[in-house]
């Protein structure tokens, strides 16, 4: 038996924990090629607001009383997949649960034991990886460049900021309104 949070009613401007509903989820049997996650962390993200409304968006809306998604780092603790074994740390993004049952595919393995879990949902994850590829690959920012960082006290944009100015570049950031 897992235990997973699942959105109970759509918010009316900020959530609140009646929004929520904490629940008892039975273990599926592994099929071939999947294996069993249990999970040290999950993320709380600010894209995730958007998902608890339904209507257009670049996302799907989540379902009502279905476990929520995003990005969670664990281990493995059953397989059935050659691809990890027993023990392995992976990503994934069955998130808010104490255990997730996924195919081996949607999982990530984690280098480097000497990290820390968390920092995989952080710096060494989707937030690091927009910050980086965003400032190197979309912007195409160099050494020598002045980089204006709007959200500069965000996730991402304070990552921006100190990769920026660790390569050399001139920051600019705003955080706030007027």
């Amino acid at each position: 038996m897992s235990h997973a949070w699942t959105l109970a009613s759509r918010p009316k401007g900020s959530p609140t924990m009646e929004n929520f509903a904490l629940r008892d989820i039975p273990d599926q049997l592994l099929k071939d090629g999947e294996i069993r996650v249990s999970n040290s962390f999950f993320s709380v993200d600010p894209y995730m607001r958007a998902r608890m409304d339904e209507g257009d968006s670049y996302i799907a809306p989540f379902e009502l009383n279905d476990p929520m998604t995003g990005a969670a780092v664990g281990r493995v603790v059953e397989t059935r997949s050659g691809r990890f074994k027993v023990g392995d740390r992976v990503s994934h993004f069955l998130g808010w649960r104490d255990s997730a049952a996924l195919r081996a595919e949607g999982a990530l393995p984690l280098p480097g034991e000497n990290l820390k879990d968390e920092y995989f949902l952080d710096v060494l994850g989707t937030i690091g990886m927009t910050a980086y590829f965003g400032l190197f690959d979309v912007a195409e920012a160099r050494p020598g460049d002045v980089v204006f960082v709007s959200a500069a006290a965000g996730a991402v944009g304070s990552l921006v900021v100190q990769i920026a100015t660790l390569r050399g570049m001139t920051v600019i950031g705003s955080a706030g309104g007027a």
